[in-house]
């Protein structure tokens, strides 16, 4: 895993042009039957690919907590959230709620997450490729290639099979 974290930046940069192009395609004529062919490759991908042997998204990236997440996480470990807010989170320059560093606080050396029953809603739908309108969300899917080896490999699959 390690060697493919390693080449993965760089294959994502040898593959941006021609991804921005697909999608700039898969936005303007998506096909009917998308978001159905998103859930078989996610899946598929998901078979192969083991997310406890990775991490690079918690180790990388920190997600948006919503104000949901932040009571939700709050209540689990027993404090207002004001007082998790302080204890973990910054507000970045979009005004929204982050992690205050990364790697992930609640990433463990096993790479298991410690608050994974109740992670945020960005954790959980990471790496957003079987999302509804998938093709809706382009930038933030050509961002995950850099970072997610399985995002990389759905990226490179719907090239194969889907027609734009």
């Amino acid at each position: 895993m390690d060697e493919i974290l390693k080449d993965l930046p760089q294959k994502a940069k040898d593959k941006h042009k021609e991804n921005k192009k697909f999608f700039t395609k898969l936005r303007k004529k998506p096909p009917k039957n998308l978001d159905s062919q998103m859930q078989v490759m996610h899946e598929e991908e998901f078979e192969r690919t083991n997310c406890l042997a990775c991490a690079n998204c918690c180790k990388t990236t920190g997600p948006l907590f919503t104000n949901k997440d932040i009571e939700r996480i709050a209540k689990h470990f027993r404090q207002k959230p004001s007082q998790f807010i302080e204890t973990y989170l910054r507000v970045d320059e979009d005004n929204d709620h982050v992690l205050q560093q990364v790697p992930c606080t609640f990433l463990g050396a096993d790479n298991y997450c410690s608050i994974y029953d109740v992670r945020p809603k960005a954790c959980r739908e990471y790496p957003h490729t079987d999302r509804k309108d998938f093709h809706k969300i382009s930038s933030i899917n050509i961002k995950n290639t850099f970072i997610c080896p399985a995002a990389y490999n759905i990226v490179e699959e719907m090239k194969k099979r889907i027609k734009v």
